[in-house]
């Protein structure tokens, strides 16, 4: 058998489903994961078998830095799966999975080095309609020549997809986008346009804690932010994600820029494993971290990405660099003073802030060269009385009180510096 190391596969539906529109369909099937475990061969190789109760159309691929096997499916539910029953080689060293994107599953394993793909089969019985899909994986890391595909029920094959004109690839590069005309400063003679962007999602879901998990709760709170602006009539909002899905770090800064955002704020709310933090900090993008725990919280987000199978190890080229850095010549002192505000907004609705409320730290998402960005960690969910907060619609109304004070403050400001530097 040829060996491969990106292999793409599509599994046609059953003819029961009578030429259904699989995008339309919601929850196709159910990993049994009684009957699904991953294990290692003598040779090294990697067996992954994952039950189904029925085919769905279906990819596989690989990643490295760090090695990952990623898997997406035509919606699966993994209700009662426990990575723990199902891993049974320490060549696995974890695994995720949930929503990827509205219709799509996916789950990722973190392998303990680089492999490929050897195989990649769904079985499909067809009386009781049930499949398995059987991947192997082997540390032979040889050049990938071409993919296969199987159908399992119809016996039909779908090759690497490379026939757009029978089926588009919804993973393939997308349009180009529409952009509009560049857009400008503020000036104070229209709404400001704010983009808010609740932490994780879908299959990250961020740090849990008692049965609460921070892409809820950060998704409740930046839903209640953009009413609360929204009502004054002087911004514009929208949310780059508003369901529980996920959302790549890169993809919500093309998010803001896609929607005009005129400031990004990232709303987040951690769990430390050890120690004890309490109260909202404010953080503004620099490669140095200002502490520990800023470059503790700076990774942890970024496990994230790098366990749902985005790969966050490309380097910008050297021009862009330059261009970009150009460009935070004038939106890094922007952030800063209204990282400022809303230190000073939000301390004056709630009465309470971290002991050093204004830190700074690589996270990605504030990597907008075009836009000023702030990341607000709102509490701890380690933390009794920030959980209980951050669940307290008092709360969270006193927060969206403090963080339109400040961006009043911040924004009439801006307004004012940008009318002089037009003149």
């Amino acid at each position: 058998m040829r060996k491969f190391g990106i292999i793409v596969a599509f599994i046609v539906l059953s003819a029961w489903l009578g030429g259904a529109d699989a995008q339309g369909l919601q929850a196709l099937a159910r990993l049994e994961a009684r009957d699904s475990a991953i294990t290692a061969r003598m040779s090294g190789d990697v067996d992954v078998v994952l039950k189904l109760t029925q085919a769905v159309p279906y990819r596989v691929f690989t990643l490295r830095k760090p090695a990952r096997l990623v898997m997406d499916f035509r919606e699966v539910r993994f209700d009662g799966l426990q990575k723990t029953k199902l891993i049974h080689t320490d060549l696995v060293r974890d695994l995720r999975y949930g929503l990827f994107r509205p219709g799509w599953s996916r789950m990722v394993l973190l392998l303990k080095h680089p492999m490929s793909i050897y195989s990649a089969i769904m079985e499909t019985d067809k009386s009781a309609g049930d499949a398995r899909i059987r991947v192997r994986l082997t540390r032979d890391l040889s050049p990938v020549t071409g993919g296969t595909g199987t159908t399992g029920a119809t016996g039909n094959t779908t090759g690497d997809l490379g026939d757009r004109s029978a089926s588009r690839d919804i993973w393939a590069l997308p349009d180009p986008v529409k952009t509009p005309r560049p857009k400008t400063r503020p000036t104070g003679d229209r709404p400001v346009v704010v983009a808010l962007d609740p932490g994780h999602g879908g299959i990250d879901p961020g740090a849990e804690y008692q049965g609460q998990s921070e892409a809820n709760l950060m998704l409740t709170l930046a839903r209640e932010v953009k009413e609360r602006l929204v009502r004054t009539g002087r911004y514009r909002v929208f949310l780059t994600r508003n369901e529980d899905v996920f959302l790549s770090l890169q993809g919500r800064i093309s998010r803001a820029r896609e929607g005009g955002a005129d400031v990004l704020i990232s709303l987040h709310a951690d769990a430390l494993a050890r120690g004890t933090a309490s109260g909202t900090t404010v953080y503004t993008l620099s490669k140095v971290a200002s502490n520990a725990a800023a470059a503790y919280l700076a990774a942890s987000h970024e496990r994230g990405d790098l366990l749902a199978g985005v790969d966050l190890n490309r380097q910008d080229d050297a021009v862009a660099s330059v261009l970009m850095d150009l460009a935070r010549t004038e939106t890094m002192p922007r952030s800063k003073k209204l990282a400022a505000a809303l230190v000073s907004g939000i301390g004056r609705a709630m009465g309470r802030l971290r002991a050093r409320p204004r830190l700074s730290a690589g996270f990605s998402v504030l990597k907008a060269p075009d836009i000023p960005s702030v990341l607000i960690e709102s509490g701890f969910m380690s933390n009794p009385a920030d959980l209980s907060n951050l669940m307290n619609k008092a709360w969270r109304a006193r927060f969206a009180d403090g963080l339109l004070a400040a961006l009043d403050a911040w924004s009439l400001k801006d307004a004012a510096q940008a009318r002089l530097l037009r003149r």
